[in-house]
């Protein structure tokens, strides 16, 4: 059975912390699904200038945790700046968490995490300028490509993103090989 990603985006999104995902899990036989509280599509940054816009596949209102495998939170700072004032998007982000399965973020998408509550006693990593939020959210926050705590996998900008996926594919495949 061809297992499941959900991407929760929207404007602002960083674009390769989106894309690069995006295009590993497929490359591993995922299905990719990209929800948003916006329709159509949403546009990306890169670097210092909008980058390109890629299409949502489903209402943020339409997305049930059980039809996925996994949840990508990809960073920039507009993009999880705006989604952690949306009380859908905090409560899908605490029900992955708290559903075991893996929710990875990466750059400033740690912030999402804080929202929903769930870095309490957990390591993490993320964007420098966010690691204070973290730690002031209860988490040990160490400087470190990619850090796996459970069901939480947490990187620190684009430049970890071969390693940042590697580990949701390897988090999603481990409870399917177990089966």
């Amino acid at each position: 059975m061809t297992q499941r990603i959900l991407i929760l985006a929207t404007n602002g999104f960083e674009q390769s912390e989106l894309t690069g995902p995006r295009d590993a899990l497929r490359e591993a036989g995922m299905e990719v699904v990209v929800a948003s509280p916006e329709t159509g599509e949403i546009k990306g940054w890169q670097h210092t200038d909008w980058g390109d816009s890629v299409p949502v596949d489903m209402a943020l209102d339409d997305v049930r945790v059980s039809a996925f495998d996994g949840l990508v939170l990809p960073g920039g700072q507009m993009n999880p700046d705006i989604l952690r004032n949306n009380t859908t998007a905090v409560e899908l982000v605490q029900a992955f968490a708290q559903s075991g399965k893996p929710v990875a973020a990466i750059c400033h998408a740690p912030w999402l995490l804080v929202e929903a509550d769930v870095v309490r006693g957990r390591t993490v990593t993320g964007w420098p300028s966010i690691r204070t939020d973290l730690a002031n959210a209860g988490a040990q926050v160490v400087d470190k490509e990619v850090v796996v705590d459970g069901n939480l996998i947490t990187s620190r900008k684009p430049d970890d993103i071969p390693a940042f996926a590697a580990a949701m594919i390897a988090a999603v495949r481990a409870p399917a090989e177990a089966a």
